[in-house]
């Protein structure tokens, strides 16, 4: 990097958007044509995106389209998916078809229920400060509700309070837990306001000395469940549905495989989280998480073979989403996703994720077990390869056949394949 380049911005916050991309424009070196790019806001105004984060410079569009075929809890949906790997929206299409004729998707979900957690140090005896602790909590729950009562109007607010001591590196901790009713939102800043205003009640009664005070992303209360059956035929018989529940054993024993097997449910349920506005970040270390609650990391699914020789699959995962504040209020898209799928409340956002994370796990297994998970996905990934290279219109699809035909997936040969065309 040259000796006159930095990037130490003074004031760089302060700047309105356009002197912000100039500035990057000139340390980045990008060309009149690439700034134009971070200046198309396309649905999500520039003015509203440089109000919701900091620095703003442009939007990163992500394509999004629609999963259908849908029917959960007897209800139609389509359900849309912002996501840019290929071929995820087709097979979870896909899935869902194949168990419609076996009554589509069963989903529950439990009360929307968050952690806030008090961390206390420097206690002396942190098994009496428990009790101590213990016995304030109908005043120190008392407290946490007068801090927002928007959400005791509406019928949430704290509703318990839990304590417990752990032994770390440092010493004992006591922890305090709220349990925190959150409706219809995801959360994070009632809970985290109702902790900070009983984190100094906490600390006179305990003798401790507070240090954090945040919500839990392990949202162990708040789960979202989802069961369905597909029938061996549309699977391609019970050789399929075998395979399926042996690649599933292989996941529940070894991380390394379940690691991409939980990534293939997260495939389906971040793409509808980013979708709606949701914290896609949240929702994966949770689910991730959960996965390794017992001290093994497994799978989120199960899947196994029931008396008739069909598929059976479950998915129990924390769903901490919302349908009030944060981006699913202000992003226009993730408005118009709301509409689409027509729900009024955060626990039936939740049950179309969670149906949708088992709809994309079938999917990738069969694959796996039936074809291999390439042929599929190759289809889809070389159209991406073929514009990288420099294709367009109807050239797209031409030298994407081309390659998927060779069996040649490569940029290289797209570009070859582009040559070509491009002289006739």
């Amino acid at each position: 990097m040259p000796v006159d380049k930095s990037s130490e911005f003074s004031g760089f916050y302060k700047l309105p958007v356009a002197e912000r991309v100039k500035r990057v424009k000139e340390f980045a070196g990008l060309s009149e044509q690439e700034a134009a790019l971070l200046g198309k806001a396309g649905a999500l105004d520039l003015d509203l995106a440089n109000r919701m984060v900091e620095n703003v410079i442009g939007v990163m569009p992500v394509p999004m389209g629609v999963a259908v075929n849908f029917l959960i809890n007897g209800r139609e949906f389509i359900v849309p998916m912002a996501i840019e790997e290929p071929s995820v929206i087709a097979a979870a299409s896909n899935a869902a078809k194949m168990t419609r004729k076996l009554g589509g998707f069963q989903a529950t979900t439990t009360d929307p229920i968050m952690i806030g957690q008090i961390q206390v140090v420097g206690v002396r005896d942190a098994h009496r400060a428990r009790f101590e602790i213990l016995a304030q909590k109908s005043e120190l729950l008392k407290h946490a509700n007068a801090q927002d009562p928007v959400l005791i109007s509406l019928g949430g607010g704290a509703r318990d309070l839990e304590v417990r001591t752990i032994d770390t590196f440092q010493g004992t901790m006591v922890i305090a837990e709220l349990l925190v009713d959150c409706r219809d939102a995801m959360g994070a800043n009632a809970v985290n306001t109702m902790v900070e205003a009983v984190a100094p009640l906490i600390e006179r009664i305990s003798g401790g000395r507070v240090y954090l005070r945040i919500i839990s992303n392990l949202a162990v209360r708040r789960l979202a469940r989802a069961i369905a059956t597909f029938p061996k035929e549309g699977l391609g018989g019970e050789e399929v549905v075998d395979g399926i529940v042996n690649a599933y054993a292989f996941a529940a024993a070894d991380p390394f495989r379940c690691a991409t097997h939980n990534k293939g449910i997260m495939n389906g349920v971040t793409a509808v989280v980013l979708a709606t506005g949701n914290d896609t970040r949240a929702i994966e270390a949770g689910a991730h998480a959960y996965a390794a609650r017992s001290g093994h990391y497994t799978s989120l699914t199960t899947w196994e073979k029931n008396a008739d020789g069909n598929l059976v699959g479950t998915l129990e995962m924390p769903m901490a989403v919302g349908l009030v504040g944060g981006a699913t209020a202000s992003n226009p898209i993730a408005k118009l996703a709301v509409k689409i799928l027509a729900i009024k409340t955060a626990r039936e956002l939740a049950e179309v994720i969670v149906s949708v994370g088992l709809a994309q796990n079938l999917a990738a297994l069969r694959a796996l077990a039936a074809e291999g998970i390439q042929r599929g996905h190759m289809s889809l990934h070389a159209r991406n390869v073929a514009i990288s290279a420099g294709a367009t219109g109807d050239l797209i699809d031409k030298i994407s056949a081309q390659m998927v035909a060779e069996k040649k997936v490569r940029v290289d040969r797209a570009k070859e394949l582009l040559q070509s065309f491009t002289k006739d």
